[in-house]
C-alpha cells in the first residue's frame, strides 16, 4: 500500500510549497519553533483556497505542556468547531491528565465536535505515561488517527514501540509516524513499524527580504539572530522524502 504522507507546515506558502512537492495531506500549524500553535482563521482560509490536498489544522492555544485552564478548553472547542465548518478535513489536538493519562473526557468532546471531520491526537500521546493504555483510550474517544514517534527523539529511535502501536492499534485507530524523518531514514521507520500514514516537516530558514534592519533587538523569544529568519518548506527535501518512503516495503 502507497503510505499517505502528511507535511507539517507553517502558514499558507509552506503549505502551497508542500501540496505542490507532493504531499497528500497538510498539517497547519503557527509557530513551528514552539511544537506548532493554532493558525488564525484567516491562514485557513487562505490555504483551503490555495491547495486542493486536505488541511488538517492544529487546535493548539499555547506552547508548554498539555494540561489546559477551562477558558483555554473552552477556546479549544470554538476553534474545532470554526475550523470545521470552514472545511478543514482533520483537527489535531490533545490534552492530558496531570498524571501523563488521556484526558478522556476532553478528549471526546472535542473529537465529537470535530465530526464530520478527522480528529488526530498530536504528539501529546509522547508525554503519556503508559502508550498501551494511551491508545486504549484514544479507540474509546473516537479518535481517528495519533500522531506519534514512538515516544522518542526520533522514528527510528522510536521503531520498536511503533511497531507495536500498529499491531495494538489492529485497524480500529491510524498510528501515523514521525520523528525526524529524511531520506535516510523514513524508509525504515515505514518497512519496521508497517506505517500506513507517515508525517514529517520540511523545515528551511527564508533569508527575511527586509533592508533596513534595526540589529538591536529581536520581537520576541527567540534569538536575536533568528530576527530576520522564518520558517519556510524545502520542495526538494519534500520530494526526496516522499520518494524514499514510497520506495521502501513492509518488513515481513
Amino acid at each position: 500500500m502507497t503510505p499517505l504522507i502528511e507535511l507539517c507546515v507553517e502558514g499558507v506558502d509552506g503549505a502551497v510549497t508542500a501540496a505542490e512537492a507532493g504531499a497528500d495531506r497538510v498539517e497547519l500549524c503557527a509557530s513551528l519553533l514552539e511544537g506548532g500553535l493554532t493558525p488564525s482563521l484567516g491562514t485557513l482560509r487562505a490555504t483551503l483556497a490555495a491547495v486542493s490536498i486536505p488541511v488538517a489544522v492544529m487546535v493548539r492555544p499555547r506552547g508548554g505542556d498539555f494540561l489546559y485552564s477551562e477558558r483555554e478548553f473552552a477556546s479549544m472547542l470554538d476553534d474545532v468547531a470554526r475550523f470545521r465548518d470552514e472545511g478543514a478535513a482533520c483537527v489535531v489536538f490533545g490534552c492530558l491528565n496531570p498524571d501523563g493519562t488521556v484526558d478522556e473526557a476532553r478528549t471526546a468532546r472535542l473529537a465529537e465536535r470535530a465530526s464530520p471531520a478527522e480528529a488526530t491526537f498530536h504528539r501529546a500521546f509522547d508525554m503519556t505515561a503508559d502508550p498501551a493504555e494511551a491508545l486504549e483510550a484514544l479507540i474509546r474517544c473516537g479518535v481517528t488517527r495519533v500522531l506519534t514517534s514512538g515516544q522518542a527523539p526520533s522514528g527510528i529511535q522510536g521503531l520498536k514501540l511503533l511497531k507495536s502501536l500498529v499491531e495494538q492499534a489492529d485497524g480500529r485507530i491510524i498510528i501515523m509516524g514521525c520523528g525526524a524523518l529524511r531520506p535516510d531514514t523514513i524508509g525504515k521507520v515505514r518497512a519496521g513499524a508497517g506505517l500506513s500514514e507517515l508525517h514529517f516537516s520540511a523545515q528551511t530558514d527564508l533569508e527575511s527580504g527586509m533592508i533596513y534592519r534595526n540589529n538591536r533587538l529581536a520581537m520576541g523569544a527567540t534569538p536575536l539572530s533568528r530576527e530576520f529568519l522564518r520558517l519556510g518548506t524545502d520542495p526538494d527535501l519534500v520530494r526526496a522524502t516522499i520518494k524514499a518512503a514510497r520506495a521502501s516495503r513492509k518488513m515481513a
